[in-house]
């Protein structure tokens, strides 16, 4: 400690030094194609895709 400093700043000045040690540089960059994974489509299901859009009519109307 220096004459011109306070008791408590000796602390304080190690204190911030750990701090911009440990948070001082940021993070890597992450790529955007690296922020996501790609999978296949799966193959379609027929018996869930048997819903017909004109079945109402013609129970319906017909």
């Amino acid at each position: 400690m220096t004459h011109d400093q306070q008791p408590g700043e000796a602390a304080q000045d190690e204190a911030a030094q750990s701090r911009r040690a440990r948070f001082g540089k940021l993070p890597d960059r992450i790529r955007p194609q690296d922020t996501f994974v790609e999978t296949p489509a799966t193959a379609p299901v027929p018996a869930r895709d048997t819903f017909n859009p004109d079945e109402w009519l013609i129970r319906n109307v017909g």
